[in-house]
């Protein structure tokens, strides 16, 4: 069966919709961290091949969606993370800014750097047994001492 590129797009959108839909909160930013790191990755392109607008539009839709991130911090439960989280985000746009104000690459692949380890950490939070929530999952403290 032959599928139609708007029939596949139709399919698409569908299938992204009900991700969403059915997505615990874990999975929900690891999914606006993915749709960050794919406006990045297509900013950084459309930036290799000359296109401006591309490239501008690529950064606001990953604009958009780290100030979505933001805008999701409970500072008050949060505390001392939510307050490490909220400054490396900033950080992140402004190299992203940078990037498509100087129209340079490093700062876009950092900013994509950044973005991966975040949702690699996001993702490791969400420990699953059998499709399930692993209730017992405990993290031991980790110690940088000699």
């Amino acid at each position: 069966m032959n599928l139609g590129n708007g029939m596949r797009q139709n399919f698409f959108q569908s299938y992204r919709e009900t991700e969403i839909l059915q997505a615990d909160p874990i999975r929900l930013v690891c999914l606006l961290y993915r749709g960050a790191i794919e406006r990045v990755e297509q900013a950084r392109a459309c930036l290799q091949c000359g296109d401006i607008a591309g490239r501008s539009a690529a950064i606001t839709k990953a604009t958009g969606i780290i100030n979505e991130l933001v805008l999701s911090l409970d500072h008050e439960q949060g505390g001392e993370l939510s307050a490490n989280l909220l400054r490396l985000y900033d950080y992140i746009l402004r190299r992203l800014n940078e990037g498509n104000f100087r129209q340079t690459d490093p700062p876009l692949a950092e900013a994509e750097q950044l973005l991966r380890t975040l949702v690699e950490g996001w993702e490791a939070c969400n420990v699953t047994v059998g499709g399930v929530m692993d209730q017992t999952a405990h993290y031991a403290p980790v110690s940088c001492a000699g």
